[in-house]
């Protein structure tokens, strides 16, 4: 009997952790030109857009073409959604210098960028609260 308390926990937690009306996101990201690594995508507000801490993200192995990361438990609302290939897997978006972006990186909307970030209101879609998939590819900005 002792073991059937754990799992309730457990499915309490779950069910606790995702907001009424809230769903997966798939995001199929295409242009990697790998298989070693992980893909990382982050599902963001309007202030966390191109910069760290967007509160819904999650990762795969990384998949030569397209690899399919889903972000689960997003709530409706009005999102943009960043990718990168992390290709030696070190947990970030290595950068150059000045700053820039040194692995492939992308946007929804399949954004392209140059020397500037992306605006939100270019790569911005809804999450109407149903299980939703988006794709775009990454790129390597110049």
């Amino acid at each position: 009997m002792t073991m059937r308390y754990p799992l309730i926990l457990s499915l309490a937690f779950v069910l606790v952790a995702a907001a009424p009306g809230s769903a997966p996101i798939t995001v199929a990201v295409s242009g990697i030109d790998g298989a070693r690594g992980r893909v990382h995508v982050d599902v963001c507000l309007e202030g966390q857009f191109t910069k760290h801490g967007c509160q819904w993200s999650a990762e795969a192995p990384a998949v030569r073409g397209t690899t399919f990361v889903t972000v689960t438990a997003v709530p409706p609302g009005h999102y943009a959604a960043q990718a990168y290939y992390d290709a030696n897997s070190n947990g970030k978006a290595d950068r150059n210098l000045i700053g820039m972006p040194t692995e492939l990186v992308g946007f929804s909307n399949d954004v392209r960028v140059h020397l500037s970030r992306p605006k939100f209101s270019d790569a911005a879609f809804v999450h109407g609260g149903t299980e939703q998939r988006i794709d775009f590819s990454v790129h390597r900005i110049p």
